[in-house]
């Protein structure tokens, strides 16, 4: 299976650029620093192929860690 997008609504308007916020699920069923390891493996090559990493959102009582990148437009995702 390829890879899968997902768009998540939410109430409240983007004041600037994309309304549409991608999250790219590399970490599927990992936790701690396993996925970390995932995660960061992924954003070195997508930063290889002209990506920028933007900055590392460390995991919290509710979420895992994610990276948050910019596309070569500059456009935002996430690495989840």
């Amino acid at each position: 299976m390829g890879p899968r997008l997902y768009f998540q609504r939410v109430p409240e308007g983007k004041v600037v650029k994309n309304r549409v916020h991608l999250d790219v699920r590399v970490g599927t069923g990992l936790v701690g620093e396993e996925r970390l390891a995932v995660l960061e493996a992924e954003c070195a090559r997508l930063v290889a192929l002209g990506a920028v990493r933007v900055r590392l959102l460390p995991a919290d009582d509710e979420n895992e860690s994610c990276i948050v990148m910019q596309d070569v437009e500059g456009n935002e995702f996430c690495l989840d």
